[in-house]
């Protein structure tokens, strides 16, 4: 009993030495989701991109007051507009005061910028009632000039505010600045001669709302209160390259994010793009991050795609990775994160997790040109997330690089991109056509002479005959002339009416059978077209609600169309109008099959074919479908457009009225599940 004991002591006092050595880590989960941007242009959640590192509550020994703005200077210290203390404060990374200056100088710094030199730029808004101004510093924290507003006439004159909140500076000295009230755009100012004004740059537009035109209508002269001005950039940042991004919020009519080249031409479009945005900056690898009133983070590459959004608003709990109100962000050479919130007064630093530095890694190798290089790093990442369309789609672009098409079009469908995988198959295509064009063209040429001389042998010596008397019986049955009867309505519809009326061209087993071919064809196209083509999700398939929607669309429209024909003295019969819906539909049984064919080749270069394809088939069959009406029910023309205006009208009031009922239900069979499942915890638990 002593050596079983003395065996545990001596086993447990080596587990708390190992213990000891090896501390044990916990992952904290962070309080938010991090989403990404998938080929379809929705959010989807994805792995943790950055986890909160530190919070910078206070520098020194003090607390910042109502800060506005912060940059991560060359140097790799923080330079943040202290606004409300009316000064610049200076810092390590790590929280720990260097220098404070503005003091006496500065009234109300909101806007700050750190040149690779060393000086601060700051725009100062100004006392009320007076116009803002910019101060330059040197590295030490001495005011070097200041820049009033323009004295130029082309500034717009003593009326056009003058109210400096943000500011960027190019390498040449060049300043960009935001005027709080001034919508005509973003002003240049040089440093020559004191500060010269150069005009106005990167000028949003200023769309109408149809409020704002029919306003201008209705009140014509007297309109000259309702102005239609531009709205005006909230923030802009500038990268090495001397590209300026501008930040507008708060317009629905407006670009929120633009990439402005030296002529003011924006070369950056983006998908999800937050119309609240705040602040921006752009990180080493042109990778923009623009952060939102609520809370939010979202990083774009170079291009505009979305990679990450994560962050969120705190609503009182004080945890860390959430905030009040951000008014800055910008990021260091290590790839972290720092984020500016002027209500706590606190700098939050967020650090890349490892999914992140991987897709990083790709992204400057591929930013580089260095295509296989990149492929290294962005296998790591699909195999963290295959469901991560960046990746598929650099991936992707990359294999097309080096020329191997076909890898490239697997990658491009993952990430669902249809012009991508367009261009990949044209590579391939062409491989093939190459390689089998001489045999193909011998195949066609072969087959082509086939059918005539069987034509020509069937003619002199009746070679099909044997096969024409066993599908005589059939052939003569009632319901396969019905069936085959569409062709004829399509090239003479007026006298196929005719026949449905009078001759007994119709039944609801006919109508049924060409409406179940009609809607496998439409199935069969909607899930196996051609990628480039293809309308429905890969992997989503909803066969019976198809059906069910064909048949009932059909069935509706035909019962409809009959009572109101009946009310407007129609002399169709339901069946006679339902068999014309059906018979009008032959277009599509027809077309749609080839156009299915084409469609599995079909590259960009040749959809014109589908669409125009489809354009002509949709045409012809609205004709048929207006002169069946017309016809069947011996109406004018007048009359038809009147008949076919309340048909749609009463669909629609039915679907309605269906929608309606359908909520109903459910909510009714909610409310019995939920009683029954009352019902049975209470006996349960008695």
């Amino acid at each position: 009993m002593k050596k079983i004991s003395r065996v545990s002591f001596i086993f447990t006092f080596c587990l708390i030495v190992v213990m000891m050595i090896q501390p044990i880590t916990a992952a904290a989960d962070v309080p938010y989701r991090t989403f990404s941007q998938n080929g379809y242009g929705e959010l989807i959640e994805t792995q943790t991109a950055y986890t909160p590192y530190q919070t910078l509550v206070q520098i020194g020994d003090t607390r910042l007051n109502a800060p506005r703005d912060m940059k991560v200077g060359d140097d790799g210290n923080l330079y943040i507009a202290d606004t409300a203390n009316k000064r610049v404060v200076v810092s390590d990374r790590k929280g720990n005061l260097i220098r404070t200056f503005g003091e006496g100088v500065l009234e109300d710094p909101r806007g700050l910028f750190v040149t690779a030199e060393g000086d601060v730029y700051i725009a100062d808004y100004g006392v009320q009632g007076q116009d803002g101004f910019v101060v330059q510093f040197d590295k030490e924290g001495k005011e070097v000039v200041r820049y009033g507003r323009p004295d130029s006439l082309l500034y717009g004159g003593k009326t056009v505010p003058y109210r400096p909140v943000k500011i960027a500076v190019n390498e040449g000295g060049t300043m960009y600045i935001i005027s709080d009230g001034n919508t005509n755009g973003i002003i240049q100012i040089t440093p020559n001669d004191g500060g010269q004004f150069l005009g106005y740059f990167g000028t949003n537009t200023s769309v109408a709302t149809f409020m704002q035109i029919f306003q201008r209508f209705l009140y014509g002269d007297n309109a000259s209160g309702i102005s239609i001005m531009p709205a005006a950039a909230s923030n802009l940042t500038i990268d090495d390259s001397g590209l300026v991004y501008t930040l507008t919020g708060g317009d629905d009519q407006e670009i929120p994010i633009k990439k402005l080249n030296i002529a003011g031409v924006n070369m950056m479009t983006t998908d999800l793009a937050p119309s609240d945005g705040v602040c921006i900056t752009v990180g080493q690898y042109e990778n923009v991050l623009v952060a939102t009133q609520t809370g939010r983070i979202f990083e774009y590459n170079k291009e505009g795609s979305l990679l990450f959004v994560f962050g969120g608003k705190d609503n009182g709990e004080y945890r860390i990775g959430l905030f009040n109100e951000i008014s800055a962000i910008d990021v260091d050479t290590e790839d972290k994160i720092y984020v500016l919130d002027s209500v706590s007064g606190e700098i939050q630093i967020f650090k890349q997790t490892e999914f992140t530095e991987k897709v990083h890694e790709s992204l400057v190798l591929y930013q580089r040109g260095q295509y296989t290089a990149s492929k290294e790093p962005l296998n790591e990442v699909i195999m963290m997330n295959s469901l991560f369309d960046y990746a598929n789609l650099a991936m992707g672009q990359a294999t097309y690089q080096e020329g191997n098409y076909e890898e490239a079009m697997r990658y491009y469908r993952l990430a669902k991109d249809t012009e991508g995988y367009s261009n990949a198959y044209w590579e391939v295509r062409n491989v093939w056509l190459r390689d089998n064009l001489f045999i193909s063209l011998l195949i066609i040429v072969l087959v082509v002479a086939a059918w005539i001389l069987l034509k020509k042998a069937d003619k002199k010596w009746k070679i099909y005959d044997p096969i024409r008397k066993a599908l005589k019986p059939v052939r003569e049955t009632k319901t396969y002339q019905r069936l085959m009867y569409g062709k004829y309505f399509m090239r003479h519809p007026i006298d196929a009416c005719y026949e449905v009326k009078r001759h007994g061209m119709q039944s609801y087993l006919t109508a049924f059978i060409l409406t179940l071919i009609f809607t496998i064809i439409m199935v069969v196209n909607k899930y196996f077209s051609g990628f480039v083509v293809k309308t429905a999700r890969d992997g989503r398939y909803e066969i019976p609600t198809d059906f069910v929607t064909v048949f009932g669309l059909i069935i509706v429209m035909s019962a409809v169309t009959y009572l109101i024909c009946a009310i407007n003295d129609g002399e169709g019969t339901m069946k006679n109008i339902l068999n014309g819906y059906v018979y009008a539909l032959t277009p599509y049984l027809i077309i749609q099959p080839c156009l299915f064919i084409f469609g599995l080749v079909v590259t960009y270069n040749e959809i014109f074919v589908i669409e125009f394809g489809n354009i002509a088939m949709l045409t012809w069959i609205v004709i048929l479908v207006f002169l069946s009406i017309k016809e069947i029910n011996n109406y004018s023309v007048k009359e038809t457009f009147k008949v076919i205006g309340l048909t749609i009208f009463a669909t629609f009031i039915f679907a309605l009225m269906a929608f309606i009922m359908y909520v109903l239900v459910a909510q009714v069979w909610e409310f019995i599940t939920a009683i029954y499942g009352e019902a049975v915890s209470r006996i349960v638990g008695n």
